[in-house]
């Protein structure tokens, strides 16, 4: 089992896991960091709906990823899905750094920090570009300098690497953007699906945006006709 065999991989070589290397009695590490038995009955379900939602969503698209890169996807989303994770509380003044911020530190880190702030950046910077998709094309930054920032981190994550797991984040880099649309597919159906108001939303975003993406959320949630454009 793959997961397994991430955990033993880790336990052997913990500087070179895809987890943080740090390890409490008791604990396994999975392909995106380590879990002690408490967590393990909290997020157990949680990463099984987003592996669900992501079986789902890469059907749609007809992105291949490998089964360890969506393994390690789904903890990446259950991780995120605590607000408080997602803003970094670990890090200096326990607030969110902006990502060149981020990068800028990784490049003066030592190998072991460089890496795990890279792959920091690296998955704040998907989840970001694929979950805050919206507010990015609309703010000063915009979306495609996060895409490009996440990109490049991945790929010097994956020339770092040593051992099994250099190969999912160079495949994390390589699918980067092909990535963020599943993401960002997976966020607007929630929140088409949600309300009238939500499916509003999407329909707002699609209109400014043109995406097509979101386009087709909204014709597989029945509120464009396939092959149409925007009703009269």
């Amino acid at each position: 089992m793959v997961l397994a065999e991430g955990w033993r991989e880790c336990q052997r070589n913990p500087s070179e896991s895809l987890g943080s290397g740090v390890h409490a009695p008791g604990s396994r590490c999975y392909p995106h960091g380590c879990t002690t038995p408490m967590d393990l009955v909290a997020v157990t379900s949680l990463k099984q709906f987003f592996r669900a939602l992501l079986d789902e969503a890469l059907g749609q698209t007809g992105l291949d990823v490998a089964e360890v890169t969506e393994l390690y996807l789904a903890d990446l989303l259950a991780e995120f899905a605590a607000a408080d994770r997602l803003f970094a509380p670990d890090e200096p003044g326990g607030t969110e750094q902006p990502l060149a911020v981020l990068y800028h530190r990784a490049q003066a880190a030592e190998r072991e920090e460089r890496i795990r702030l890279l792959r920091r950046l690296g998955d704040v910077s998907l989840y970001k570009a694929g979950f805050f998709a919206g507010a990015l094309r609309e703010s000063v930054v915009g979306q495609g300098y996060t895409i490009d920032m996440g990109r490049a981190a991945y790929a010097q994550v994956a020339t770092l690497a040593r051992g099994g797991f250099a190969h999912v984040y160079d495949e994390l880099g390589r699918k980067f953007r092909p990535l963020v649309e599943v993401l960002e597919g997976i966020s607007a159906r929630s929140v088409a699906r949600s309300s009238p108001a939500g499916a509003l939303r999407i329909y707002d975003s699609w209109r400014r945006s043109g995406s097509e993406n979101l386009e087709n959320v909204l014709v597989d949630a029945g509120l464009l006709p396939r092959r149409g454009g925007p009703p009269n």
